[in-house]
């Protein structure tokens, strides 16, 4: 079977960045939507690849009272691709301190932290997240607009703390490159419908990358690859 398009641009992001490394075992945060869903898919399809670093490859869905619930046909696919797929059961409303606001940005962290507590309590040494291209460079403009700092989320993170590197092998790939992708597997994608959601701060970011790249993969690769190549003489 070819290798998929989207999966020589990971190919890329794994390569340039060391992301997959001879014995790590990979957490992937399994959310339900087509991100993840990919990056599972990726990582089961490498992990079987006769040549390249030996690796383990599972999947946690962290389930909460607030998100959609994991499609059992994302399940059936994990278990038919090999990769385990565990769930843990949280409570975001329970865990929000008196006096504060649900928000995106809550539910996010309390996943985050069960990813990392679940990783180092069974012992994987890399989480890997589904962002992408656009996630990061939307990122890259919400700080620099908004904090008046040159920052984003990297391909790799390694936590000062914490026994557990971040890794985002869709860091090349931008979102239409995974829906097609994701039409031409035919997944089944669970998103987000809950009603505490204030994601305006992203949509004008995303609306900034749009009016900037026009949607053109090579120039928000260019935007990115800028990121690489910092001259700080020519800077403030």
């Amino acid at each position: 079977m070819a290798n998929p398009k989207l999966f020589r641009v990971i190919d890329r992001a794994v390569h340039d960045y060391h992301l997959i490394e001879e014995g790590d075992r990979v957490l992937v945060g399994a959310s339900g939507g087509k991100d993840s869903t990919a990056l599972v898919e990726y990582l089961a399809a490498r992990a079987a690849r006769p040549r390249g670093p030996r690796f383990e490859v599972a999947a946690l869905h962290v389930a909460t009272e607030v998100g959609s619930p994991l499609h059992p046909d994302l399940a059936g696919r994990f278990a038919a691709w090999g990769v385990p797929l565990h769930t843990v059961e949280v409570s975001v409303l329970g865990r929000l301190k008196e006096g504060r606001k649900m928000n995106c940005w809550w539910c996010s962290t309390q996943r985050r932290t069960e990813l990392n507590d679940f990783a180092i309590e069974r012992g994987y040494n890399k989480v890997a997240l589904g962002h992408h291209l656009d996630d990061i460079l939307e990122t890259l403009l919400m700080n620099a607009l908004t904090k008046g700092e040159l920052s984003t989320m990297p391909p790799r993170l390694s936590y000062d703390k914490y026994p557990v590197t971040v890794i985002r092998p869709l860091c090349l790939a931008d979102v239409s490159m995974i829906v097609r992708h994701a039409t031409e597997a035919g997944y089944v994608s669970s998103t987000c419908t809950c009603d505490f959601q204030d994601n305006s701060g992203r949509k004008e970011a995303r609306a900034r990358l749009e009016a900037l790249t026009g949607g053109d993969y090579a120039l928000k690769r260019k935007l990115f690859e800028a990121l690489r190549h910092v001259k700080p003489l020519y800077l403030p």
